[in-house]
């Protein structure tokens, strides 16, 4: 049998991608669009939580507002070759950018590997939903919380690349797959906001026993309990979340009280302070020390921005993902947290993002979801019986 060949390679490799043009062309422009898009996502990633642009200014240094030309811009060789530091000021620059650039790159390649040559534009849509997870995955590292930007867009953009690459759903026509996109999408939030509502209402306080006469102190950034300081950013979430205790002796700045309930709301509009009956602006006293021997401190797994995320996850790869990326990441958060209290990293009382372990879940599901519930529900079961 005669294989035509050109330059040595089978003619298939030259004009089996898209559009005719070589399929390891397409390759190349992947990966390199996986590293403008993880230099991207840097930006996002800094500049989003804080409620800044994301388009302007141009990049710049934040310690030196030096504006970084293009030429020391370039992902992962510029980090490299600065050291990772600002070529101005040479402040330091987090080994974030190298990471962040580093994984989008790899995980854009490795999806047009895997889905390139049967679904292009399945492959395409799994490269947005990788760099929404990415961006999302360490802003709640960071932030503890995922903007509505990323979340709510994913869900927009989920519904509308399932239209356009159906193969995303696993179906062949536009119309099935924009169902399966929606019903995905309410599946993933209804079972999310479930478990979150559950968990509120039985694990949604903390109640801490204290010797009797311990001293309590509430200062501008954090509470001082007498075993140590907990950030504010630690116990509120939302603005319904409060701070409890009963004062046995309660003291401001400029006065104080004797066996009055204490309640201090502080992400209230404005923040609010409640002793027995009197209101005030929590802002306006700076420090306040209780002496209690109990004190009640809100709890909560998973907030909104876990909700809307699982909402877009489902919109991408359906409801069946959405249960899986449950399930998964209860079971990695736990493995993950078990392990940071053994090596001394964690306590039991701190918070850990969960967003996260939704999206490294997900994309467990989008490889091997299938196999491993296959796995669990016929494999394991028969071993057990």
């Amino acid at each position: 049998m005669i294989h035509d060949t050109y330059l040595g390679l089978p003619i298939e490799f030259w004009f089996s991608g898209p559009l005719g043009l070589p399929f390891h062309l397409w390759t190349l422009e992947l990966t390199l669009m996986g590293l403008l898009v993880g230099s991207f996502l840097n930006v996002v990633i800094y500049r989003m939580p804080l409620g800044k642009s994301v388009v302007r200014p141009p990049s710049h240094c934040p310690n030196c507002e030096y504006r970084i030309p293009i030429w020391l811009n370039l992902p992962i060789i510029s980090w490299i070759q600065l050291r990772g530091r600002c070529a101005q000021c040479h402040a330091p620059i987090s080994p974030r950018y190298l990471v962040v650039e580093a994984i989008t790159g790899a995980a854009f390649l490795m999806t047009w590997l895997a889905w390139g040559h049967v679904h292009p534009g399945q492959a395409g849509a799994l490269c947005v939903l990788w760099a929404g997870l990415i961006a999302a995955t360490w802003i709640d590292l960071e932030h503890y919380i995922i903007p509505d930007e990323i979340t709510l867009g994913g869900v927009g953009a989920g519904f509308i690349l399932s239209a356009l690459a159906p193969a995303l759903q696993g179906v062949e026509t536009a119309v099935l797959a924009m169902r399966r996109s929606g019903i995905g999408a309410v599946v993933g939030a209804l079972v999310v906001y479930a478990v979150l509502r559950f968990g509120k209402l039985l694990f949604g306080r903390l109640k801490i026993a204290l010797e009797p006469g311990s001293r309590v102190v509430f200062h501008e950034t954090g509470v001082l309990l007498p075993e140590g300081n907990v950030p504010y950013e630690e116990i509120f979430y939302r603005p319904s979340d409060a701070v409890v205790c009963h004062g046995e002796r309660v003291e401001l700045s400029t006065r104080s009280y004797a066996n009055q309930p204490v309640r201090l709301e502080l992400l209230r509009n404005p923040p609010r302070l409640r002793i027995g009956n009197e209101t005030m602006n929590a802002e306006e006293e700076p420090w306040m020390a209780v002496v209690t021997k109990q004190i009640t401190v809100p709890r909560e797994a998973m907030g909104m921005g876990d909700v809307k995320l699982m909402a877009g996850i489902g919109a991408f790869l359906g409801w069946q993902a959405t249960v899986f990326s449950l399930l998964g990441s209860a079971l990695l958060g736990s493995v993950v947290g078990l392990g940071l209290i053994a090596i001394g990293r964690r306590d039991w009382q701190s918070r850990l993002p969960y967003g996260p372990f939704i999206a490294v879940a997900a994309v467990i599901w989008q490889l091997a979801g299938h196999s491993l519930t296959h796995w669990w529900i016929y494999d394991l079961m028969k071993i057990q019986e």
